[in-house]
């Protein structure tokens, strides 16, 4: 494809159309429990992370795989009004990625996924020039041979690459060691490294696949990361929850935003976390994606949650049995 625009942000990952169901509180096994309200709306870790990045006035492509029904022509209606350039490729007789998402009062979504084997992305199915030609690259690693081959390009080509990983599917190794931007789930360090405080597991992590950053994302505690020097800390704003879906999606778009405007690390991890709490006030993935200008009003007029002077105290093995019950290997998104 000679000739192919180059765009601020290429995005190579999951999309799903998730239906958000709001409940009282999470049901109890074996009970019957009356929903308040369904939605259905667009989302996907990388589909909303690129959408995100579009919104605010970053150029974007999204490369992923949808099957050939009505929710694969909801996500091209919405790459089209948010002005994304949109490679999707169509699986005949097959269903789209879709999520089942409970949400209970105090906002907490628990998720339920559907993804058809099918609708893998396979490396074949990229074409190159899609990947060189942008600046930066943010692949999630669910389909991770199309994902490594796609960093590798990017990387070839001198192509900034982010990744939004929240577990060790088979063959990620390889992915990792063509990231530049680790930002992942906050078990994550811990299970790809066996140790188990966050501070080591990240240095860890940074000095195995040489990123330029390592992070995890910690709901309320905000985000910490390893630039190979220093940690920065940056804890969460306090906002009324009322769907914590997309935090983490919200999150990564605003760290490339941040990251293509050549902003300090500092400046940028506290604009990602209020990018992604005031997602959190509204409904659905890409619920609230506001505005450059309002986002840098909140971060000076919002409180924030209290900063963790002993990164020490992060311990990531506690809370794995928790994001089990709350994640699956298909299209779910999160800030922890």
């Amino acid at each position: 494809m000679a000739g192919q625009l180059k765009v601020d942000v290429v995005g190579v990952g999951l999309n799903a159309t998730d239906t958000l169901i709001h409940v009282s509180s999470f049901p109890q096994s074996g009970s019957k429990v009356e929903y308040e309200a369904e939605t259905v709306m667009p989302g996907g870790q990388v589909a909303t992370t690129v959408v995100a990045c579009q919104t605010w006035g970053l150029s974007t492509r999204y490369v992923g795989k949808l099957g050939d029904d009505d929710a694969s022509r909801l996500h091209a209606q919405e790459f089209l009004r948010a002005g994304t350039e949109a490679h999707l490729i169509n699986v005949p007789r097959t269903p789209s990625a879709r999520s089942l998402i409970l949400i209970d009062h105090t906002g907490e979504r628990t998720v339920l996924c559907r993804r058809d084997e099918r609708l893998t992305l396979q490396p074949a199915e990229l074409d190159r020039e899609w990947i060189i030609n942008a600046r930066a690259l943010h692949v999630d690693g669910h389909d991770t041979a199309a994902a490594t081959l796609a960093a590798r390009w990017a990387r070839e080509a001198g192509v900034l690459v982010i990744a939004d990983l929240d577990d060790t599917y088979e063959g990620v190794h390889e992915l990792l060691n063509n990231i530049d931007f680790l930002i992942v789930s906050r078990d994550l360090p811990g299970r790809l490294t066996g140790k188990p405080n966050l501070k080591t597991a990240l240095r860890e992590m940074q000095r195995r696949f040489g990123c330029r950053l390592t992070a995890a994302t910690l709901g309320a505690d905000g985000v910490l990361a390893w630039n190979g020097e220093q940690f920065h800390h940056a804890p969460a704003f306090r906002v009324p929850v009322v769907d914590t879906t997309g935090a983490g999606d919200i999150f990564h778009a605003g760290f490339i935003y941040a990251l293509l405007q050549g902003w300090p690390l500092p400046r940028s991890l506290d604009f990602s976390c209020a990018a992604a709490a005031i997602n959190c006030m509204a409904e659905g993935a890409r619920g609230a994606i506001w505005p450059v200008n309002q986002i840098e009003s909140f971060m000076v007029a919002t409180p924030r949650h209290e900063h963790i002077e002993d990164h020490a105290t992060f311990e990531p093995a506690a809370n794995i049995q928790q994001a089990a019950t709350s994640k699956c290997e298909s299209p779910c998104s999160d800030l922890r």
